[in-house]
């Protein structure tokens, strides 16, 4: 499809509910599939983008399976291939994954100061480290044509992208403003190669949610 403002359409979108979620568990790099609900929510946002046609001309999607099956359901709909990238994946946080949040807390408990630059769960990625992978993924996408690209990952890896483009650096204790995410929400931002301008569209959009999952 051509691109006839020569501009990168960015949609970043996080997967649907998984059973790590749900159940209340440390995912990471560890794969847990999608739950009915999820399903559902990826099914929900296929159809309302069915009807408000955003045009993507690429699908890019972490490989892990909680992600992989969100995008899947996505494109089966839109009528779209996928391209996989590990570049995309969660936070590999090391020894906390795959834990319930209540082992984990019992076998490593969060120290009272958390530095920047030291692995999560003792052998994950530090702040830092994911930090600067958020950021090769943002180079990544710009290194393609102008287009119009959706992103289907994780919360975490999300979160240091959107930080990237906004120019917000990482600090130590997880003191840096949060960008929420919540289940198959999306955030959208155009950038003009020629003037370097990033533009934010919406952070945290959900237009396919029912009245009950808006519910504070």
């Amino acid at each position: 499809m051509t691109n006839p403002n020569h501009q990168h359409y960015i949609t970043l979108l996080r997967h649907g509910e998984s059973v790590g979620n749900a159940d209340g568990y440390h995912q990471g790099q560890v794969d847990f599939p999608l739950t009915e609900k999820g399903r559902a929510q990826a099914r929900a946002l296929a159809a309302y983008w069915q009807v408000h046609n955003p045009a993507f001309d690429t699908v890019v999607a972490s490989p892990q399976s909680r992600a992989r099956e969100t995008a899947e359901i996505i494109t089966s709909a839109l009528s779209l291939s996928i391209e996989f990238g590990e570049i995309w994946m969660e936070r590999d946080n090391g020894l906390l994954g795959g834990l319930h949040h209540t082992e984990a807390q019992e076998k490593y408990p969060q120290p009272d100061f958390i530095p920047l630059y030291d692995p999560i769960g003792r052998t994950g990625e530090s702040q830092w480290e994911l930090y600067l992978r958020g950021g090769k993924a943002v180079q990544s996408l710009l290194h393609r044509p102008p287009a119009r690209y959706l992103v289907v990952s994780h919360g975490a890896i999300l979160n240091m992208v959107v930080r990237a483009i906004l120019g917000i650096m990482p600090q130590p204790n997880y003191s840096t403003p949060r960008f929420r995410f919540p289940n198959t929400a999306f955030a959208t931002f155009t950038f003009n190669p020629n003037s370097h301008l990033w533009v934010v569209h919406g952070i945290n959009q959900r237009p396919h949610w029912g009245e009950e999952e808006h519910q504070p």
